[in-house]
């Protein structure tokens, strides 16, 4: 895991601009100058100037006079997916893990204090949400991030809440330190988290991070509607495939 200084480090204010563009575009999901300027409180010259650069580089698309980000992004997003080597063994186990339980199996990766997920299969009956690949969320809020949290020093915790807070997103988050370390404490004495409808109301999911050499590489989950996995009284049997197949994956990792 990458964690970043404790101190601020030099910037270089350019940049950050260049970046405060392309994220604004993609939730605005395309803008024109005149609505980045805004957005951003910039000169609409400064918006661009930047654009331009990045057009010219192309990372971004123009399609009469709204800007979009170009696909070039995927093909990084793709390469930094690459990078964590055991993706490639988890993948197919994913899939046969969604087969298998006729939902949906998510791996989430965390960087800078915050959890992305990575990647995401279906079963036949796996519930499709506006969560996408790649969006940074908090780890606070579902059972693979959590899992990522349990897993954490306890100062670590502190410094990702100082900086990212715990925002309630449903009735059922744990919005504030003692309801979360609480939360912490009993995910490490049974091995595994659970997501009671905190990210989503009506979503249940159990998650449970994935090892090698006492280092955590991610955590795995699988998700579904509440009365599907809690009510019609599935759980136990999720939780027992969910923790073989990561089980499955260590050992895999360990026998190179």
């Amino acid at each position: 895991m990458d964690i970043p200084p404790e101190e601020p480090s030099k910037t270089i204010k350019s940049v950050q601009k260049a970046f405060d563009i392309v994220e604004r575009l993609q939730q605005l999901n395309g803008a024109s100058i005149a609505e980045l300027s805004t957005e951003l409180d910039l000169p609409k010259s400064t918006i661009h100037s930047h654009l331009t650069t990045l057009r010219e580089r192309g990372y971004i698309v123009k399609t009469g006079d709204t800007y979009y980000a170009g696909l070039l992004f995927l093909n990084l997003g793709t390469k930094a997916r690459e990078r964590h080597s055991f993706f490639s063994k988890v993948k197919p186990k994913m899939e046969r893990l969604a087969q298998e339980t006729n939902e949906r199996t998510q791996l989430m990766i965390e960087e800078h204090g915050r959890g992305i997920y990575v990647y995401r299969a279906h079963g036949s009956h796996g519930v499709q949400t506006a969560s996408r690949i790649g969006k940074p969320r908090h780890l606070h809020t579902g059972a693979a991030g959590k899992a990522i949290l349990a897993s954490l020093p306890e100062e670590r915790v502190e410094r990702i809440i100082d900086q990212w807070g715990l925002p309630p997103l449903t009735p059922n988050t744990l919005d504030t330190s003692e309801k979360l370390f609480d939360e912490l404490a009993a995910i490490r004495e049974r091995g595994y988290a659970i997501n009671r409808e905190e990210h989503i109301e009506g979503l249940w999911a159990i998650g449970a991070v994935i090892e090698n050499d006492n280092q955590v590489l991610g955590a795995l989950s699988i998700s579904g509607p509440t009365y599907r996995i809690k009510e019609q009284g599935n759980e136990e049997e999720i939780r027992h495939k969910l923790l073989g197949v990561i089980n499955e994956i260590e050992l895999d990792m360990q026998s190179e």
